[in-house]
């Protein structure tokens, strides 16, 4: 299978890894210092179990790649308006792009930047994973736990035979991978699991352990959950996620939330779909969210800030 990940980043690497190591022909899309090291040393994970390395082709130009049996997007989500259209020369007439990131997608329908006209939701396979990684340099990645897990879905729920070949593409023993037809409760159960962590790991530039020590901001998190779960479920779904069970895991967390690694690094953060979208979401159905819009306006000012 002919496989290219936009987005060579921790997560991106770290699923090419994958792929590569199942045999699959695969590609990636770098830019700047990550596709320097990549051309010129591949791409490394480190688990607590194995070292695992590849050497994918690497560029930072669609075109030099040619049609492609599925793409995935694995970078964080502002940059995904210039990536939709530079998607082209990688897609065929059946070509699935499977969009990996946290937060509400364009698809849901939710778009303020208009990406549904180069990238219908007819394109799309929906992907929620966790999997706590960091990335060390260049090509260097380090994955905290010895298996990760990953949820394909197609938007509209379907078992569809590019959905079945994509998930056994990437299953293998350090990456759990399933199908399922819930695919938008997964995108929730992963948002309230942000939402209690990132806006205020971002506010303090804290750990989830550090956080869930003050007493606040242990309420603040339980507040902001719940509002999340009243909004999903005024779209019809339902995050499956024991808030109470999150805390008291992050409270041993000192994995810092991939957000504040993007501010620490100076890196656009995913500000709108972790945050801006659920509230927006919010405000079409007429929902309270008090504790999620003073987040909101904090993150913008914290990101207004370190600009």
């Amino acid at each position: 299978m002919r496989v290219c990940i936009y987005g060579a980043g921790a997560i991106g690497g770290h699923l090419a890894v994958r792929l590569a190591q199942n045999g699959h022909e695969v590609s990636v899309i770098a830019r700047g210092a990550t596709l320097a090291g990549i051309r010129a040393h591949g791409i490394t994970i480190t688990t607590p179990k194995e070292t695992l390395h590849a050497a994918p082709v690497a560029t930072d130009d669609p075109a030099a790649l040619g049609v492609q049996d599925a793409v995935l997007v694995t970078a964080k989500s502002p940059a995904l308006p210039a990536i939709a259209p530079a998607l082209a020369p990688l897609l065929g007439a059946e070509t699935p792009v499977a969009v990996v990131m946290n937060g509400i997608p364009w698809w849901y329908p939710h778009d303020p930047d208009g990406i549904a006209a180069v990238l219908p939701e007819s394109r799309v396979i929906g992907g929620v994973i966790y999997s706590a990684c960091t990335i060390t340099g260049p090509g260097r990645i380090t994955v905290e736990h010895p298996v990760s897990r990953l949820l394909l879905g197609e938007p509209d729920g379907a078992a569809t035979p590019r959905l079945a070949a994509l998930a056994a593409a990437l299953r293998c023993p350090g990456l759990r991978v399933e199908e399922t037809p819930s695919i938008r409760d997964w995108i929730w159960t992963k948002l309230l699991m942000n939402l209690s962590a990132s806006p205020l790991a971002l506010l303090t530039r804290s750990a989830p352990k550090d956080i869930y020590a003050e007493p606040a901001c242990l309420a603040a998190a339980r507040q902001v959950a719940a509002e999340g779960a009243v909004i999903a479920a005024a779209y019809g779904c339902k995050a499956m996620v024991d808030i109470e069970a999150q805390i008291t895991l992050g409270q041993s967390l000192t994995h810092k939330p991939s957000i504040l690694q993007d501010l620490e690094a100076g890196r656009p953060m995913e500000i709108g779909t972790l945050l801006e979208a659920p509230l927006a979401l919010a405000r079409a159905k007429g929902i309270a969210a008090p504790m999620l819009e003073m987040l909101v306006a904090l993150v913008r000012l914290r990101a207004v800030a370190f600009a």
